[in-house]
């Protein structure tokens, strides 16, 4: 499924996205992870599609086709106020914000603090919390600075798939291959802001919509709890564990999550 991409102008910057579906369906903005683009939620999309809702999956600044950026402007909350900027850009009304990993600490800020633009938030393979694994992941984004993703392509394909996935190869594992190795070295801004984001734990104490945490068993990222009870715990909300998926949990077990989350978006 490929679809030629829109732009808008937000905030000095210029996101690019796809939007499908029938305009007057319920919206759902898909938020990507680190290291991919919108196009890691083509299978769920198709499927939400399919189900009636409108369908809006952008770019983060800095990543995909949307406008470079400097590592001061990639922060979670300038990404969070892009993601704000862009709903009310395409007067999309309250909306349901999906994201994975990387997107999903957008839908669980917007879930804190703009509670206007949204019906619910879902956080897939993603924590409220900061960095566990800082020490680790600090010399990573250094190297990438340096080198861009093609000499640490292996090491990257282990933080974002979990085994079962790895071990099955195949088409979606290929691809992903291919696009990690050609990232340049601009990646690691957006990398660092990754790792060096704030908990907001304490912002989503007392949480005005519903969350939706789901979690892949094998995450290397953030395994569970991190990326289920901890969340569902923190926002008063309700989580699930996907088996055989491991941190890109919307892409690797796209069937099982999107039934996970047509029943959440009809409840």
């Amino acid at each position: 499924m490929s679809h030629d991409l829109a732009t808008a102008d937000v905030r000095g910057t210029t996101l690019a996205f796809t939007d499908q579906g029938p305009r007057d369906g319920v919206a759902v903005v898909l938020s990507h992870s680190l290291f991919f683009d919108h196009t890691m939620f083509e299978p769920l999309t198709e499927r939400l599609v399919e189900a009636g809702y409108r369908v809006v999956a952008y770019d983060h600044r800095g990543q995909g086709g949307s406008a470079a950026a400097s590592r001061d402007q990639v922060s979670m909350d300038e990404l969070t106020e892009d993601a704000a900027a862009l709903i009310q850009h395409l007067d999309l009304g309250k909306v349901h914000a999906v994201g994975n990993s990387m997107g999903g600490f957008i839908s669980l800020r917007l879930a804190a603090r703009r509670p206007d633009l949204l019906l619910s938030a879902v956080a897939l393979g993603s924590s409220a919390e900061e960095e566990h694994q800082l020490e680790a992941f600090a010399p990573l984004v250094d190297l990438l600075g340096e080198v861009g993703g093609a000499p640490v392509v292996d090491t990257l394909l282990h933080i974002m798939f979990g085994d079962a996935t790895l071990a099955a190869g195949g088409p979606v594992v290929d691809h992903w291959r291919a696009s990690m190795a050609d990232l340049g070295p601009e990646i690691a801004d957006s990398a660092y802001q990754v790792i060096h984001r704030r908990s907001i734990v304490d912002e989503l104490a007392g949480c005005a919509v519903p969350v939706l945490a789901i979690s892949g068993s094998e995450d290397h990222a953030y395994p569970p709890p991190i990326s289920d009870e901890n969340i569902a715990q923190t926002t008063g909300g309700s989580w699930h564990r996907v088996q055989a998926a491991g941190h890109s949990v919307a892409l690797e077990q796209s069937g099982e999550v999107a039934d996970l989350l047509l029943e959440h978006l009809a409840g």
